[in-house]
């Protein structure tokens, strides 16, 4: 591809240079998706490649709008507390029938996420999963994998089921096309969601794992071997120190939670909070350092986690053990707890961190944190209803797991936000009313009767997501202007064009489904699109089998747990490694890839420009 590039000329051979380096950086996770994309449009402008109004142009896009208004509309339905009710009934099906309440939960989430942007549908269900997993006595990782599939395979049925959808319609606007109806995606996508519910319920249901996980939080996080109760004895040289000059502090990796003395009690006291003679200090630390030099530190072991006595119990009966599960998109990702400054905001302690299949009990406060990642933290009691209002917002930055309990119910909002999305997917359906349009209609509409506050508006829309489209949208244009997409479609058409039209359909899935296996699915189809009209172009054919193909693969992720937001999400939740979804996910990805291909040809069709 080099001679041709140099043919090109300068522009094609930056914007390859800038591409090559987002996917690096898409693939790495080192920045979060939306920086690289915004990153990337800033570098195309500065090199001259697209003006500054084509840079922005993104922000207008009818695709970020309607995103925008998705999100307020789904933000509402949660918030009445529709979605949480399912729990119960699941749980109930799955005791007395695995398969039968495997196929309920899948049927039930898939036709939420056609019409609900399904990673804020599976930060809903997780709760609900684990919790009906363990009244059932299923293994949990028998269960989230589905989940998750479950919802990728809704999410291609409408043009609303995922940011993917509408990213590529908005793409095909910026060409002067017809962008993609509501219901447009539907005929291939039914095909998609019959044909994964039965592979899961068939063959993938064989190749779940069945990972048995202690049930409680202290055995599975080893909370035993590092928190402890200790008495600073009168000869201390911790006694009269500031906690930021403790030598207890100073010489080990620990942490204190809080400090008893006498009657009162000090929850994670502040950095100049004075140590006295006898008090007693709950710690997060490894019990063995502590141990080494308890002597010198003239201090002592009172009780450790599993060692607590009915007295020590009965103190601690006010605080709790909760898992919180960092969502897809959360601010969390790439900070780390002291850069949060989590203790301070969120009033709770962290003991431990799932990073993935492993636990990390040491040097918390400067663990990278990744979606999927798991924080145990210890809180007063009495801040859980705070901690179950922060996760019922969309934008929540994580997902409980130990909190039972469900939302309070509101039949008269339930109806008022089912009956707003149903009128504005039948408007759009109808062509009467725009898509964006009506999204953000509905928005202000339940703004304006009580469903969501104003402030609750914009906190619901996901920033990340709309940064990423925004930028995202930028490297089509880059990608036209340079030539490079003339030049990219020129290359799959003289590779494939000799086959027919049917290999250049599979071949442009094929290619999309393996970049979205290691990066953004936006990222994936805002590359791949732009490609897959000028090649249709090029053919003399109308571009929508070609686009239809883009935008079923950047979904299809399957076979990693990176490719798509909500397999990152369980990942850490259902104990899984990588292997597992490359063992369950492989055939169903090949299936797919005949059947989409398939599908478009036979269904859709080839028409002539």
């Amino acid at each position: 591809m080099l001679p041709e590039l140099l043919y090109m000329g300068a522009e094609a051979i930056i914007v390859s240079i800038i591409l090559l380096l987002a996917v690096v950086l898409f693939i790495s996770e080192r920045f979060s998706v939306d920086v690289v994309a915004l990153g990337v449009m800033i570098l195309l402008v500065i090199a001259g490649i697209i003006t500054p109004g084509e840079g922005l142009a993104g922000f207008s896009n009818p695709a970020t709008i309607t995103v925008a208004g998705m999100f307020v509309l789904s933000a509402a339905l949660f918030k009445t507390g529709a979605i949480d009710l399912i729990g119960v009934p699941l749980a109930n099906i799955f005791r007395k029938n695995y398969k039968l309440g495997l196929l309920s939960m899948m049927l039930t989430v898939g036709i939420i996420s056609a019409f609900i942007n399904n990673t804020p549908v599976v930060a809903i269900f997780i709760p609900l999963i684990v919790k009906a997993a363990k009244d059932a006595n299923i293994s949990v990782s028998k269960l989230l994998i589905p989940l998750s599939f479950a919802s990728i395979f809704g999410g291609t049925c409408t043009l609303i089921g995922t940011s993917t959808n509408i990213l590529v319609s908005g793409i095909a606007e910026d060409h002067g096309l017809e962008p993609f109806g509501i219901f447009q995606l539907a005929p291939v996508g039914i095909i998609i969601f019959i044909i994964g519910i039965a592979y899961m319920m068939f063959i993938g249901i064989r190749l779940l794992p069945d990972r048995e996980g202690k049930s409680d939080s202290e055995s599975r996080y080893r909370i035993g071997d590092y928190l402890a109760d200790i008495i600073l004895l009168p000869n201390s040289p911790n006694v009269g120190k500031r906690l930021m000059d403790a030598p207890l502090l100073q010489q080990l990796d620990l942490e204190i939670i809080e400090v008893t003395r006498g009657e009162d009690r000090f929850i994670v006291p502040p950095v100049d909070f004075v140590l006295q003679a006898n008090d007693r200090l709950r710690v997060r630390c490894d019990l063995n350092e502590i141990r080494k030099i308890k002597d010198r530190i003239k201090v002592q072991i009172l009780s450790t986690g599993d060692e607590q006595s009915e007295e020590d119990q009965k103190v601690r009966s006010d605080t709790v053990m909760i898992e919180l599960v960092i969502t897809a998109n959360s601010e969390f990702e790439g900070q780390t707890l002291n850069e949060l400054e989590f203790k301070r905001k969120y009033r709770a302690v962290p003991l431990a961190i799932q990073h993935r299949n492993e636990i990390r009990h040491e040097k918390l406060n400067d663990i990278k944190l990744k979606a999927g990642d798991i924080i145990l933290v210890e809180v007063k009691a009495h801040r859980l209803p705070k901690f179950k209002r922060m996760q019922s917002r969309q934008e929540s930055p994580f997902v409980m797991l130990s909190e039972e309990g469900i939302s309070e119910f509101k039949p008269r909002n339930f109806a008022l936000v089912l009956g707003t999305i149903a009128t504005v997917v039948t408007l759009a359906a109808l062509r009467i009313l725009p898509i964006p349009i009506g999204a953000m209609a509905g928005s202000v509409f339940l703004v304006l009767t009580g469903c969501i506050s104003s402030k609750d508006t914009y906190l619901a829309i996901d920033w990340k997501i709309i940064f990423l489209l925004a930028g995202a949208l930028s490297i089509g244009k880059a990608m036209e202007n340079s030539g490079l997409s003339d030049l990219a479609a020129g290359q799959l058409i003289h590779g494939l064009g000799p086959y027919g039209f049917l290999a250049i359909i599979g071949g442009f899935y094929f290619m999309t489904n393996l970049f979205t296996e290691f990066m953004s699915n936006n990222a994936t189809a805002a590359l791949m699109a732009p490609i897959a009209i000028v090649a249709a172009q090029s053919l003399g054919i109308q571009p929508l089998p070609l686009l239809l193909a883009v935008t079923f693969a950047a979904s299809a992720s399957f076979i990693t747990p990176l490719g798509y937001q909500t397999n990152t999400m369980i990942y850490g939740v259902g104990q899984y490694r990588f292997r597992d979804f490359a063992r369950t996910g492989l055939l169903l990805s090949f299936i797919l890839w005949i059947a989409v291909t398939l599908s478009i040809y036979y269904i859709v069709g080839i028409e002539a420009i």
